[in-house]
């Protein structure tokens, strides 16, 4: 029989072998916490940039450090006594408190981009008329930019003032699609800059812009009402295992002891959490339809 080895050789020889593969990846590894760090904080930042908003790089990183590690060392501090339980889930919330500032962003700019799109049934309908009336392309932005509300207020403001710092109105609705993603945005940047060269009728083309938005946010909103149910009975039925783990750590406090303080607890409940995940995820790809 071989000789039995030591618990303490066996974590050096555990130790040793992740500093050797931690040495072959160092490249690719570093490459991935630069992203997740400064790429992460960049991301943000001009994301926050496209929706008119300037904040620091500085306190952009500072905030993501808080809502990670604080948001952490709270669970953390939560679980204690149970030393154990409490490393894992506070491991676990500073993951989830690092990544959770990217998609409250992109959730953000897109209710922007969708607020703007909304706004230019009503932006080229006074486009329009403006024009017919004898004003410029230019005037009638300004018009829209007097009338309306933000966003659409302020990417108007902006067009216009690199329009007189010397940027051509061409340049300028093409940053504006690059600002404002969406394929609304995209005809009716197309629209102006080709017919401005080729002299058509922008105050019809605008008209039949609108219509068409018009008629795709009554099909988009039609798509929401038909899908809402699935998707509220998929978050109904994704809110009962927590529920449940309340209510029997309420009634029965010593059968659901070994769930937080047992190894194979901790595992079930991670396997929930990532399965709620999934399941968040697999229902709202279900129930998106793009237009």
């Amino acid at each position: 029989m071989s000789p039995h080895i030591p618990h303490w050789l066996l974590a050096v020889l555990i130790f040793i072998s992740g500093l050797l593969v931690a040495y072959q990846f160092s490249g690719r590894i570093l490459d991935w916490i630069r992203f997740q760090s400064i790429g992460t904080r960049d991301y943000i930042a001009e994301r926050l940039q496209l929706m008119m908003i300037e904040v620091p790089l500085e306190k952009i990183l500072l905030g993501q450090i808080i809502l990670s590690f604080g948001f952490g060392g709270l669970v953390f501090l939560f679980c204690l006594p149970n030393f154990g339980p409490g490393l894992f889930f506070g491991a676990l919330s500073v993951v989830v408190g690092w990544i959770l500032p990217k998609p409250i962003v992109d959730y953000m700019y897109q209710k922007r981009v969708t607020k703007f799109v909304e706004q230019m049934v009503d932006g080229l309908g006074l486009m329009s008329n403006g024009m017919r009336s004898g004003l410029s392309v230019a005037q009638a932005m300004g018009l829209v930019a007097q009338e309306m509300p933000e966003p659409i207020q302020q990417e108007f403001n902006l067009i216009l003032s690199q329009n007189k710092l010397g940027v051509s109105l061409e340049e300028a609705f093409v940053n504006l699609s690059k600002r404002v993603v969406a394929d609304e945005v995209e005809m009716f940047v197309t629209s102006v800059n080709i017919l401005k060269e080729t002299g058509g009728n922008l105050a019809e083309t605008f008209d039949t812009i609108t219509t068409l938005i018009r008629e795709r946010i009554k099909v988009e909103n039609k798509i929401k009402a038909l899908t809402a149910q699935a998707f509220w009975q998929g978050i109904i039925l994704m809110c009962v295992p927590p529920f449940m783990g309340v209510m029997l750590s309420q009634s029965d406090p010593e059968l659901m002891k070994p769930m937080f303080t047992h190894p194979i607890g901790w595992a079930i409940i991670s396997g929930v959490v990532v399965l709620e995940a999934v399941a968040f995820f697999v229902i709202q790809k279900v129930t998106k339809i793009d237009v």
